[in-house]
């Protein structure tokens, strides 16, 4: 039998002595149905997620929407989000969700939930990667805790991480152009089918 809870999938024998966790793949179709089970249960999620609940960078005809999870100190997500105005000219739309990777006791967490806080947050996320100061207030940011879980079920391992519309996780920085390029074989594929 198949289990899953958000990304983790494992298997367990019909009298529930043994489990395996790990990926099982189809040989004969060369399909990971393992990753299969979890782009589903991530394409699921993602549909689920309101605009309001992110961070939103959009252009003004959006192609592509991608959800990226980012940590204000991670070295990667500061060069993504340093090109941002790039992915907007792709027509890339970027949802950010913050996941500080320290942990709620972090200082990352801290500026997360200041960035959250702030009556501009697409601002305050700039600012807060290029480590500089920016207007925050008081308000309720257990929006950052949510994102946090959310990045556990998604199952990433590490920021920035990318999901796409079918569920797909990039683990890792992938710059404008071959983002843009792997979402147009996404959808020509799409159209195919």
């Amino acid at each position: 039998y198949t289990i899953q809870k958000g990304s983790v999938v494992a298997y367990v024998s019909d009298d529930g002595r043994y489990l395996l966790q790990g990926d099982l793949i189809d040989l004969e179709s060369s399909v990971n149905l393992s990753e299969q089970s979890r782009s589903d249960s991530r394409r699921v999620l993602m549909k689920s997620l309101d605009d309001e609940d992110a961070i939103l960078f959009s252009p003004a005809e959006p192609k592509y929407s991608v959800t990226v999870f980012t940590d204000v100190d991670c070295t990667y997500c500061r060069r993504l989000h340093g090109q941002i105005d790039e992915y907007l000219e792709h027509g890339i739309e970027v949802r950010y969700f913050l996941y500080p990777r320290g942990g709620p006791a972090s200082r990352s967490w801290n500026t997360s939930e200041e960035v959250w806080c702030s009556k501009d947050r697409g601002d305050a996320l700039t600012q807060a990667k290029l480590d500089r100061e920016f207007e925050t207030s008081n308000c309720d940011a257990s929006a950052v805790s949510d994102h946090y879980i959310m990045g556990q079920e998604v199952g990433l391992s590490g920021t920035p991480a990318i999901v796409l519309d079918d569920g797909e996780l990039i683990g890792g920085y992938m710059p404008p152009d071959a983002l843009r390029m792997r979402l147009e074989q996404k959808a020509a594929v799409e159209e195919l089918e």
